[in-house]
């Protein structure tokens, strides 16, 4: 179940969103875990990097508790294809950390949520030796709620705020009513929790705002999430051959396509097209700067990007993209895949497991598979990190010091790593009660899919993992995919920086994706995104341009 499931292609906030929710609430309950001020801390936008910043993140001290089926490669998740043995769990957390506080927890849910004294509940609360108290919120329309809460004086002690709700005024309110965990976690502190130490450095680093440690993370890869998809099964049947470059795809796109048989090459490609001419991520603004010849240079500016856009728009042109995509709004592009009406269509990494379980009773020859991004023109393609961390959990500042143990207490126990008993409470609940153990793989129940979801899992991850039980081939595909793609992966000047513009900038860029949109199917022409990107510059994308150079020679990068 994921946010804008109608949308016929992803948008920067959709994939964002589905993301996360196939992260914490995938149906059948088999989770993949697969977004700042000045460094004084009295600034309201800027960033924190180098010399300040290793001041403030956790020591790294790798979990050597379970060994992961497929090490962590060029910024891939961690594979797992394992049965899994209940006797075989490893513990992680000896004994309870925490000193049984009351926790209100504030956190966006997708679907029911269940009645707060439920099995599952009660389980996690004592192993955490806290009683923590969930105000699940709607997370489709969880920013509405989001920004009264922050604004209130009864906030509660913990705030969890997805990467896609830090609009507006979020970040200050970040900044000025969250808690500095910094006495608890910098350096070496974060060792009396081993969980939380294993976290990856540049997932903190993604957790500092103004000039303080103030997130707990939902660690992710780096590596682009966005897969172009293919029916393999189908494939395989006609004798296709992959695409090796935009030319290929174009031919075998009309090789594909029969109207009269209503089956169409693809769906909407603009985000595969982005990738494979080497556009700079557009997942959030900083990410879409790169320092080009000494000077800083936004994505819409680059000919990569006019290129990309030419190209999407020669696939409809061409009569090659499913008459709904062109509409737009009309039904899901994943439901055009599995009814074989469209063989290629691109979306988030986690459609590959959720896919194939989706279809295993429907359609017994379906099978999904993955392209391997292709540069345009041949060769090898020019792709760019996105953040390594969308999620995050905020300790109100008015929590007392018990209060902000017990949270991390509880974020310790969260984090535990795939294999332990404590990634299995906190993903599974308990065994018998919520799930059973059959030929390695955990099943959910009913119980287990209405209590285990959306819940705990957002108060803090473990390093990116992806595990499924039922279908490691699935696994140990998306891994490996992730390591090939990685390969080709850039980092730019602010890659995994929490940088918050100044507020005037704040839509300077809002426009630009809707035009895209009409670019690419027909409305409108190359010479009117020539024009907006004219206007941006003239209207302040010049002057962002400045402040961001200044930002770059004060702080330097993430890596610096």
């Amino acid at each position: 179940m994921t946010p804008n499931t109608s949308a016929p292609g992803p948008g920067r906030r959709s994939f964002l969103a589905s993301t996360a929710v196939a992260t914490v609430a995938v149906a059948g309950g088999m989770p993949l875990l697969a977004a700042c001020g000045g460094s004084d801390g009295g600034k309201k936008e800027g960033t924190t990097s180098g010399k300040d910043a290793k001041k403030i993140l956790p020591t790294f001290v790798a979990q050597n508790v379970v060994t992961p089926d497929i090490a962590s490669k060029n910024g891939s998740s961690l594979g797992f294809t394992s049965k899994l043995v209940t006797a075989d769990l490893k513990t992680s957390v000896s004994g309870k950390l925490g000193k049984g506080s009351t926790i209100k927890i504030m956190s966006p849910f997708w679907g029911s949520p269940p009645k707060g004294d439920n099995p599952y509940y009660k389980a996690m609360n004592e192993k955490i030796g806290a009683n923590v108290v969930w105000q699940n919120q709607d997370g489709n329309t969880y920013d509405e709620k989001l920004g009264a809460v922050l604004a209130s004086s009864d906030m509660p002690d913990v705030v969890v705020i997805p990467g896609w709700n830090m609009g507006g005024k979020i970040p200050s309110a970040i900044i000025s009513k969250m808690a500095d965990l910094g006495p608890y976690l910098s350096g070496d502190k974060v060792k009396d929790y081993p969980n939380l130490a294993a976290v990856p450095t540049d997932a903190w680093q993604r957790s500092i705002f103004g000039g303080k440690l103030r997130g707990l993370p939902m660690p992710s890869s780096y590596v682009a999430n966005i897969v172009p998809y293919y029916r393999k099964d189908i494939f395989d049947e006609k004798g296709y051959e992959l695409p090796t470059s935009a030319a290929e795809f174009l031919a075998l796109a009309k090789e594909i396509t029969s109207a009269k048989a209503k089956v169409w090459a693809c769906d909407d490609m603009k985000w595969t097209a982005f990738n494979s001419f080497g556009v700079l991520s557009g997942s959030e603004k900083p990410l879409g700067w790169n320092l080009v010849d000494g000077k800083l240079v936004y994505r819409v500016e680059t000919d990569e990007y006019l290129e990309a856009l030419e190209w999407t728009r020669k696939l409809y042109s061409a009569g090659v993209v499913h008459p709904d995509a062109k509409a737009q709004n009309q039904g899901d592009s994943s439901l055009r895949f599995t009814a074989g009406e469209v063989l290629i269509y691109n979306n988030d990494i986690s459609h590959w497991w959720a896919k194939t379980t989706e279809q295993a009773a429907q359609n017994k020859k379906f099978r999904i598979d993955g392209m391997d991004i292709f540069g345009h023109d041949g060769g090898d393609p020019t792709l760019w990190a996105v953040a390594p961390a969308g999620i995050f959990a905020f300790v109100n500042k008015k929590a007392s010091k018990a209060v902000i143990q017990d949270v991390l207490a509880a974020a310790n126990v969260t984090a535990a790593p795939y294999g332990t008993e404590e990634y299995m409470l906190t993903n599974y609940g308990v065994e018998g009660t919520h799930y059973t153990i059959k030929d390695g793989t955990p099943t959910k129940n009913d119980k287990g899919n209405l209590e285990v979801l959306n819940a705990f899992v957002m108060l803090a991850s473990p390093a990116s993992t992806i595990a499924h039980p039922d279908l490691p081939d699935i696994a140990k595909a998306q891994v490996e995919w992730q390591q090939r793609m990685g390969a080709f992966t850039k980092k730019s000047p602010f890659y995994g920086l929490q940088i918050i513009e100044p507020a005037r900038y704040t839509n300077l860029s809002n426009d630009f994706e809707q035009l895209e949109d009409d670019i690419v199917r027909g409305r409108k022409k190359i010479s009117d995104m020539q024009q907006a990107v004219s206007d941006w510059k003239s209207q302040g994308g010049d002057k962002l341009r400045d402040w961001y150079g200044k930002l770059l020679d004060d702080s330097g990068s993430a890596q610096g």
